[in-house]
């Protein structure tokens, strides 16, 4: 996750609580989601952005992933995200989310 996509979650999480605050993902490969979810839960793991040493605990989950798959219009889903579904691994992105989840999750 970039510098100023921490800083965006940072943001939010003050203006409306941690506990408002949901991050969607959409990393091509399960790492990288597990990377980005570590951020906005645990803190920036490179030690290099605005979310370093800040442990925000926020709810995140990778689009493809059920919980939000199935709050999103199906016609959209199918527009937006259908097709690069076909290519991911998506088995291994929910496990890394969900591990990533039980570990830092606080809401």
């Amino acid at each position: 996750m970039d510098l100023e996509n921490q800083k965006r979650v940072k943001d939010f999480a003050e203006e409306f609580g941690p506990e408002n605050v949901i991050v969607i993902l959409g990393a091509s490969e399960a790492e990288a989601s597990g990377l980005a979810a570590e951020t906005v839960t645990a803190g920036d793991p490179t030690f290099a952005g605005p979310l370093t040493g800040v442990s925000l605990g926020l709810k995140v989950y990778h689009v493809c992933e059920p919980e939000i798959k199935d709050e999103v219009d199906s016609a959209v889903y199918d527009e937006q995200v259908s097709m690069m579904e076909m290519v991911l691994d998506v088995d291994e992105i929910i496990g890394e989310m969900s591990s990533i989840r039980e570990q830092y999750c606080k809401y």
